[in-house]
């Protein structure tokens, strides 16, 4: 299921990280009356959740965790907001971290979606159900289409295909979901450091990098088999800001792919900058759905005589 609602049950466990997806996903369950405990581990800067049923705690103490969703009721556990990768003491394990600590300590060591993945299992492993940022919010999807008032030119949709094939490459190997492309030349592409770094290390190039007219285009989609239930790419007001800092002409994302927060808000932004903002048209797969079926192969052709 994706951009639909779920059917609620028991309570939800929101792993916080940071920017505005956590908060928008908390602010929504409190307006609705909806049971809900936010999980801030040691780093994360949210102070938005103050107030609220908040645990806070080193990602050494899993224990404690386990015991205080259980106690809160929670079934569903949700992943959002970015988040660093811990340097995890073995000093301060409790005895759950200590039965993981191989598994959790590998994990370190892959890819993003490798390592969400991994730590999924960790909580579906408990009876905990994995829930997505986009069947928590409504209308969180990208559209198809232009969303703002600017169009792409023709450079900027060859830029945005070339940009698309850059990710796609990137993602088999599970490195970045972002890319920068101008006249076709790419100007940088996202990694650990995410996509607000990618765009402060464009806007730091020299202006001769540039060729012909074009501005650049930043093009964010899913790696290819990515777990669409946590850190599907999003976008919003800041990244907005940032690209129009970069000089870009604009934003592409993989349309029902990527996360908008604060539409109207960033179409606004984007409108002001002078940047479009467009939804092309999804090459991606299916959002991952361990309850779905397979899907049937496509239909072979028979040789020809």
């Amino acid at each position: 299921m994706t951009d639909g609602m779920l059917v609620e049950s028991g309570a939800l466990a929101l792993v916080a990280g940071s920017g505005d997806l956590p908060r928008l996903i908390a602010e929504d369950r409190r307006r609705q009356g909806l049971p809900l405990l936010v999980v801030r581990f040691e780093g994360v800067h949210a102070p938005w959740a103050d107030g609220m049923d908040v645990l806070d705690l080193p990602f050494e103490k899993p224990g404690r965790l386990f015991k205080a969703m259980k106690a809160r009721g929670c079934d569903r556990v949700c992943f959002a907001g970015g988040m660093t990768r811990p340097r995890l003491d073995p000093l301060r394990f409790d005895l759950k971290a200590l039965g993981l600590a191989v598994k959790a300590l590998a994990l370190l060591k892959k890819g993003d979606d490798a390592m969400l993945r991994g730590f999924a299992s960790i909580f579906e492993s408990e009876g905990y159900r994995m829930v997505a940022a986009q069947d928590l919010l409504e209308g969180m999807l990208a559209p198809e289409g232009v969303f703002g008032a600017v169009q792409p030119s023709d450079q900027d949709r060859e830029d945005a295909a070339r940009a698309a094939a850059i990710v796609a490459a990137m993602g088999a190997v599970d490195v970045g979901q972002a890319a920068v492309v101008c006249d076709g030349i790419c100007l940088g592409v996202e990694a650990i450091a995410g996509t607000d770094a990618l765009l402060e290390e464009v806007a730091r190039l020299p202006e001769g990098l540039r060729h012909g007219d074009a501005g650049g285009v930043l093009l964010k989609g899913p790696k290819p088999g990515q777990d669409w239930r946590m850190d599907l790419p999003a976008i919003g007001p800041e990244t907005v800001r940032r690209a129009a800092l970069a000089g870009l002409a604009g934003i592409c994302v993989e349309a029902g792919a990527v996360l908008v927060l604060g539409r109207e808000e960033t179409v606004r932004a984007a409108d002001e900058a002078g940047l479009f903002l467009w939804g092309r048209p999804s090459a991606a797969e299916a959002p991952l759905d361990p309850d779905a079926a397979a899907p049937a192969p496509p239909p072979t052709e028979a040789p020809s005589a």
